[in-house]
């Protein structure tokens, strides 16, 4: 397992934790939400090239 997937490892145990934390999940479902979680965020931190921008911040850069 190379560092980045520790990372997101790490980033989708602590997202589940809240949600278990806040009663959005419960224990007894963690594996039905961990892994499209840890997909999510795997797949986040390693897309290449920056992030599109939305309408919003596209405004604030041209005024």
């Amino acid at each position: 397992m190379d560092q980045i997937q520790k990372q997101a490892l790490q980033v989708a145990k602590e997202i589940v934790v809240k949600f278990i934390e806040v009663g959005r999940i419960s224990p007894s479902n963690f594996s039905e939400y961990f892994e499209p979680i840890y997909d999510d965020v795997y797949r986040t931190v390693t897309k290449t090239g920056p992030a599109p921008t939305t309408d919003k911040d596209a405004s604030v850069e041209s005024e």
